[in-house]
């Protein structure tokens, strides 16, 4: 419940993944995103990871192909990052893509995760909670260790089950492999 309150008013916390601990906002949002950016010192010009509960509500934002939905079945919810292009029509925060017209999305499969994003009204954008270029979190302790008081909220998951950021495919044209991940 303090998770969903403090991010419907906009705010940054930390939430568990299988990979990592994620720095999460409300990816509609441009004050939670910009916050994202300054928590974790990260430039401007990488974009962030936007994580969905439904294809309902990704389909709002991005245009599918059948590649996508043949891998979404083979391998999400789980350590799997696309890039798809966005629609025209989107709300996602003009942070969040720095102004490109592609969005790296993901269905994580943690079930704190999923229960989080489920009880929610938006996608959250969330890379890994540490500040940039330093190793990626993978427990509470790890995040409180990064970031002390300047977070407001670490929702505990326990320690991620894999250790590492996700695999990360491009699929607008030719698919892609652009990291090798969980």
């Amino acid at each position: 419940k303090k998770s969903i309150n403090l991010l419907n008013k906009d705010e940054c916390i930390a939430i568990p993944t299988e990979t990592v601990y994620g720095l999460a906002g409300n990816a509609y949002s441009d004050r939670a995103t910009f916050q994202i950016f300054k928590l974790k010192k990260r430039p401007n010009k990488n974009p962030l990871i936007v994580h969905y509960n439904s294809l309902s509500m990704l389909e709002n934002d991005c245009v599918t192909n059948a590649t996508f939905y043949k891998l979404y079945r083979e391998f999400s919810p789980g350590p799997i990052t696309f890039i798809l292009k966005l629609k025209k029509e989107n709300k996602i925060s003009k942070n969040v893509t720095n102004k490109k017209k592609t969005l790296a999305i993901r269905f994580p499969s943690h079930p704190v995760a999923k229960k989080l994003l489920k009880s929610l009204k938006f996608p959250l954008a969330a890379p890994s909670a540490n500040i940039s270029t330093r190793i990626s979190p993978v427990s509470k302790e790890d995040v409180l260790d990064e970031f002390g008081d300047k977070i407001k909220f670490v929702l505990n998951g326990g320690r991620s089950m894999i250790g590492v950021e996700s695999t990360i495919i491009d699929l607008v044209g030719k698919p892609k492999i652009l990291r090798l991940g969980g």
